[in-house]
């Protein structure tokens, strides 16, 4: 099973690939939902899990908060996703909506098409989550026909354990029909994945503490 870790900064990435991690998400500021690392950062986190045979999903998000944008803000995520493929990245992860709750696909599509360009993998972060849930079927089959590789889902809010949402998160993986892989994420640890992803019958899993307590 490919166990995603969920990373801020550089420092846990040696203790997360020697128990296990085989793929990085690298983040800054956790604490509001992950954010963009710095470029330093960036490089040494890329260049190590590399030399581990590690792949780093890099997060393109420039501010806590909503994920509503401005163009100043798209112009951000823009330069950060080249600075992600400039490093050597293996993929991006953002997620930008309107205020009604609906998908953005301007913005998005301006995004993969850059992503794609550069050679990056693109994933929809938990942003996805935030969707009206009477918009979540159509946007997933969105997402699957303009390239993106993978949704990262809670299943509904992360104040909740995800066990509580095992339903929604087959009925998104029954949807997807093979055609974009579901991540579930957000409460996965070291002692539950097996019995979520067993449940859920995925082979990848994501989380902070998905290979270590």
């Amino acid at each position: 099973m490919l166990k995603e870790a969920c990373v801020e900064n550089f420092t846990a990435i040696p203790q997360m690939i020697a128990a296990g991690a085989t793929r990085i998400e690298l983040n800054s500021d956790l604490a509001h939902g992950g954010l963009t690392p710095s470029f330093g950062v960036m490089k040494q986190a890329i260049l190590y899990a590399h030399q581990h045979g590690v792949a780093v999903v890099v997060m393109i998000r420039p501010r806590s908060g909503d994920f509503v944008y401005n163009e100043t803000e798209l112009n951000i995520m823009i330069n950060d996703l080249q600075l992600a493929a400039l490093l050597d990245a293996d993929a991006v992860t953002f997620g930008c909506l309107k205020e009604s709750g609906v998908l953005n696909c301007e913005q998005m599509q301006k995004l993969i098409t850059l992503a794609q360009e550069l050679n990056l993998e693109v994933v929809m972060h938990m942003a996805f989550d935030q969707l009206q849930l009477a918009q979540q079927h159509s946007s997933l089959v969105w997402l699957a026909n303009h390239g993106v590789k993978r949704i990262l889902t809670h299943g509904g809010p992360l104040t909740e354990p995800i066990e509580t949402h095992l339903a929604h998160l087959s009925e998104l993986i029954t949807w997807s029909k093979g055609q974009i892989t579901i991540l579930p994420g957000g409460g996965i640890t070291v002692d539950n994945c097996n019995q979520v992803a067993q449940l859920l019958g995925v082979n990848q899993v994501h989380g902070t503490k998905i290979v270590i307590k």
